[in-house]
């Protein structure tokens, strides 16, 4: 195989990887700012990622009012001791004002059955669609199927660029910046839930190459309802459901997603939908249509049938962990910015996952900051950023070779093999995470799956390096809590311990490491 091709080199203040909410949010307020932006996405702008797959619950709430307060007590009882009260409130915030600037343009929000507009709701594919239209109209370049492989760095430590690869086989673009914010998600180890596809870990592991750290990683364990034969986890409508095993025998579960977990351990589950009254039926048939679609093709009733049901892993999708940022979006690496659920949200959310709407806010507010920051760290670097000189960091670059997709698709299987099995990743024990770090140590040190043969081959390899990079974080943070709080359940450990009410940082490459923060610690007791 000969060498990829650099085909372009594009200079921008600030380069968006990533076209969620956060990634929108994010280029909007850096061209706002009066930067110039390039957004790069793995997928097309307005229909990957999460969000884009169906309608997302978003938090209205006005600060100081009895419904704020609510909400905010909410997250901190939800939180078990990690949550910062004024953190979410600033989140809280600024969500609001996006919301509000959204009205403002015309976005046509969902109507109550008083005729008014309803905030609480985002219609995904509506509202990124509207989002891009916004951006490309502002000037900033939306750049599709291109999936970021790496960061650049000034030799002193500041970031510089990304380069990406163009999916088409075209060749590389490698954009020189004075800033970059990383919004590329979080990871779900390709479970097949809905709108997971793309979320491989990707920033993480360029964050992580750059030297970043993480931070809550083993709230991963983070599990969605869905029918067997589909990827949709939207769980609301299982507090109105009759479950059963495979002979029919009903099963009382109380709800909660670790009683489901332990009767599937022992065999199939059931459901129907059979306590939805007929008014509820049509409300949810209109709220969450995403939720019917794959039992209208599959022609059951889920209201008068019984469905095998599953639990699909969503990992920090949908938990907390992710890149450590400050109080607004800015990394330790100078000019590295991360977002929404590429970046650690346990301030917000705590031990426990964040759902839809703290997830949403989360991105909508954290989106912003990163813009309105990126582009005045790139007003202070000025306009010679793009002759600077740079360095490669990867951490294990690809040696060119025969295709060897046979050979990726099996190494990415056994990837999730570790991770998404209920006795590995929803419970976890000393005895199955060390057994997990020992098979993903071996992968990751494996360079002969490292051959790209094409453009297929390549983003594939990127992928598989950063779903590894993921899963050894989890399992170095699991391994040093040892306890169960919120999504992180050790059976060896199954009650919580207040002395370790903190939160566990984690890093390294070749050399995975995890430890307590005791110095965030001490700061945020100061500043109480």
């Amino acid at each position: 195989m000969a060498q990829a091709v650099l085909i372009e080199t594009a200079p921008a203040d600030v380069i968006v990887v990533g076209g969620g909410p956060a990634g929108c949010w994010a280029a909007w307020n850096a061209r706002a700012s009066g930067a110039s932006v390039i957004l790069i996405d793995k997928g097309y702008v307005g229909t990957s990622g999460a969000m884009a797959a169906g309608n997302n619950t978003t938090i209205d709430t006005v600060r100081g009012t009895a419904e704020r307060e609510f909400t905010v007590n909410q997250r901190i009882n939800r939180g078990l001791g990690l949550v910062r009260r004024p953190l979410v409130e600033s989140v809280l915030d600024k969500a609001r004002t996006n919301l509000d600037l959204l009205a403002q343009w015309g976005y046509a929000f969902p109507i109550d059955e008083d005729g008014r507009p309803y905030r609480g709701m985002l219609r995904g594919p509506d509202c990124l669609r509207f989002m891009r239209q916004r951006l490309i109209k502002a000037g900033v370049r939306v750049i599709d199927h291109c999936p970021a492989e790496e960061l650049l760095l000034t030799r002193d430590g500041a970031v510089a660029g990304v380069r990406a690869r163009y999916r088409n086989g075209r060749g590389l673009l490698e954009v020189r910046s004075a800033a970059v914010v990383l919004a590329t998600g979080g990871c779900a180890f390709l479970s097949g839930a809905i709108g997971t596809n793309n979320l491989t870990g990707d920033g993480y592991l360029m964050g992580a190459e750059a030297g970043t750290t993480l931070a809550s990683m083993e709230f991963s364990g983070q599990y969605g309802i869905a029918p067997s034969f589909s990827g949709v986890t939207k769980g609301i409508v299982y507090f109105w459901a009759t479950f059963s095993d495979a002979d029919g025998n009903e099963i009382v579960l109380p709800g909660d997603r670790q009683s489901v977990a332990k009767h599937l351990l022992n065999g199939p589950v059931f459901a129907i939908l059979d306590k939805v009254s007929p008014r509820l039926q049509e409300g949810f048939r209109k709220g969450q249509p995403n939720i019917f679609v794959p039992f209208d093709r599959a022609g059951i009733n889920p209201f008068s049938e019984r469905f095998p049901i599953t639990l699909r892993h969503e990992g920090t999708v949908r938990g907390t962990g992710g890149i450590v940022i400050d109080e607004r979006a800015a990394t330790n690496v100078p000019g590295l910015f991360a977002a929404g659920d590429a970046a650690a949200r346990e301030g917000m959310s705590g031990a426990t996952s964040g759902g839809g709407g703290p997830n949403a806010s989360w991105a909508l507010a954290t989106g912003s900051w990163a813009g309105e920051d990126a582009a005045a760290f790139a007003r202070h670097v000025g306009p010679h950023q793009a002759s600077r000189p740079i360095q490669s960091i990867r951490a294990r670059p690809t040696v060119d070779g025969r295709s060897r997709k046979a050979h990726i698709k099996a190494v990415i299987e056994q990837i999730k093999g570790e991770t998404l099995p209920l006795d590995r990743g929803f419970f976890r024990s000393e005895e199955s995470l060390s057994r997990n770090a020992t098979k993903l140590e071996t992968l990751w040190r494996d360079d002969a799956w490292r051959r790209p043969g094409d453009a297929y081959d390549a983003a594939r390899i990127r992928e598989a390096e950063a779903l590894i990079a993921t899963a050894r974080w989890v399992t170095a943070s699991a391994l040093l809590r040892r306890e169960s709080r919120g999504v992180h359940r050790r059976t060896d450990a199954p009650t919580s311990d207040p002395a370790l009410t903190t939160r566990i940082v984690s890093g390294g490459l070749d050399t995975p490491w995890a430890a307590y923060d005791l110095a965030r610690d001490e700061t945020v007791r100061a500043a109480s």
